[in-house]
């Protein structure tokens, strides 16, 4: 329902799901506070994780925090959440209220520098229901988001991911693209992505 998002928000015209961007739901001086302690006080993991056989070190930290202890698996990694901190449940509330849905689970991300990805991939796991909604929100360097169709090649998107936004994946979504996060040469400093999600 169109009505429950802010004005300042984007809507992309796509095919098979819905994609909305909103540029800043923090403020400069508040988004920068916030990324200083998620550096400090989240309980960084680096992984191992096994891709067509091969096994290596993600190209990035994360964690994991949830409200019921469910584990959430994807690749060849099995994640357990710690409990909500007071950091995580602020940053949490403001989401929530911002686009008017609950979540259960936030899923980390810290990439140090422009060698630190993620690649194409789909939030697709059987954990997160039929069609399940992601609010993926930044902290830090700007970086370029890529999303693609499954079978439409001319469906293709790029969206620099400006610090303190929050990028809105749902509907169908899952279903029909795969999103990534790409290496870049240029020198930049580090970003913390935090994807809120709604486990079963």
């Amino acid at each position: 329902m169109p009505s429950l998002f802010p004005k300042q928000s984007i809507t992309f015209d796509i095919l098979d799901g819905e994609l909305l961007y909103y540029p800043s739901i923090f403020e400069e001086q508040e988004a920068n506070e916030l990324l200083e302690l998620l550096k400090k006080d989240i309980p960084w993991q680096h992984d191992e994780i096994t891709v067509y056989g091969k096994t290596h070190q993600q190209p990035r930290l994360t964690a994991l925090y949830g409200n019921d202890g469910k584990p959430y698996r994807y690749s060849s990694i099995t994640m357990h959440p710690h409990k909500w901190n007071p950091l995580l449940t602020y940053i949490k509330d403001k989401v929530e209220e911002m686009i008017n849905q609950n979540y259960n689970t936030v899923l980390l991300n810290y990439y140090r520098d422009g060698k630190d990805s993620m690649g194409w991939h789909a939030d697709d796991e059987k954990e997160l229901g039929l069609n399940p909604s992601i609010a993926s929100l930044s902290f830090g360097a700007e970086r370029s988001f890529h999303l693609k169709h499954n079978t439409d090649e001319k469906q293709k998107i790029k969206i620099n991911l400006e610090h303190g936004s929050l990028l809105l994946m749902q509907g169908k979504m899952q279903h029909y693209w795969k999103h990534q996060l790409p290496k870049t040469s240029v020198e930049i400093g580090p970003r913390i992505n935090l994807t809120f999600r709604m486990m079963l």
